[in-house]
């Protein structure tokens, strides 16, 4: 029985039928083609009745899609992770060759902004504001009492041990934020320790989704116990 003879397949757009060509002249081709095979579909009719096989190959496919997709998502994150570790790093060695304590306050401003991308951050130091009038570091630095009506919204915030992400009350905003209040659709509020016994980090962004209950807070609970070593050198 003789075969179809060979097509030239070297042009780039080809016909159907010079598929049809090759396939006939190479029934073997999808045995050594089975990734491609299954990225084909490939419907088996049996009348009005969807087969037991195409069922099963369907329910494969859908499976493989949602793992490769788990797959690249935890991609995404061990790159993300890397990133953050690679700045708490960075802003690590930068506190240490901090001499003061003003050049440290101006390490983490500048590292908040440039190295962690804050639209805003405010570090709350408590303290006397008079032991620290010589520390110029505008509104990123704000040292306050303790016992200040001014910390009446963060009440609750302070009673924990813990950061907090999300959108925060306007009384919150106001106060950290101060002029840029408005501009500010999520914040993350990270203590200084345990308690905020030294005071706390606020971190503002413009976008709403950005810091949320629901996101991990691994990182900026290291954060905090970074800034809080730095700031009882002194």
């Amino acid at each position: 029985m003789s075969t179809p003879a060979e097509v030239d397949y070297s042009d780039e757009q080809l016909s159907e039928q010079s598929v049809k060509d090759y396939l006939a002249s190479h029934p073997d081709f999808f045995e050594n083609q089975a990734s491609l095979l299954s990225s084909l579909h490939l419907p088996h009719s049996t009348g009005g009745a969807v087969s037991l096989v195409e069922r099963q190959v369907s329910v494969l496919r859908q499976k493989d899609l949602k793992l490769e997709k788990q797959l690249k998502d935890l991609i995404g994150i061990a790159r993300a992770n890397d990133l953050l570790a690679a700045k708490i790093h960075e802003l690590t060695l930068q506190l240490l060759a901090a001499p003061d304590l003003s050049s440290t306050v101006i390490a983490l401003e500048v590292g908040m902004r440039s190295g962690f991308g804050a639209d805003q951050a405010v570090l709350v130091v408590f303290g006397d504001p008079e032991s620290f009038s010589d520390i110029t570091a505008g509104r990123f630095f704000r040292v306050i009492d303790k016992k200040s009506d001014e910390l009446g919204p963060f009440k609750t915030f302070l009673k924990g041990k813990s950061a907090r992400c999300g959108q925060i009350r306007d009384s919150q905003r106001n106060f950290l934020f101060q002029e840029e209040a408005e501009e500010i659709g999520s914040a993350a509020l990270v203590p200084l320790s345990d308690g905020s016994d030294i005071g706390f980090l606020a971190i503002g962004s413009a976008d709403a989704e950005h810091f949320h209950p629901g996101m991990s807070i691994d990182f900026l609970t290291r954060l905090g116990d970074l800034i809080a070593g730095a700031l009882k050198r002194y």
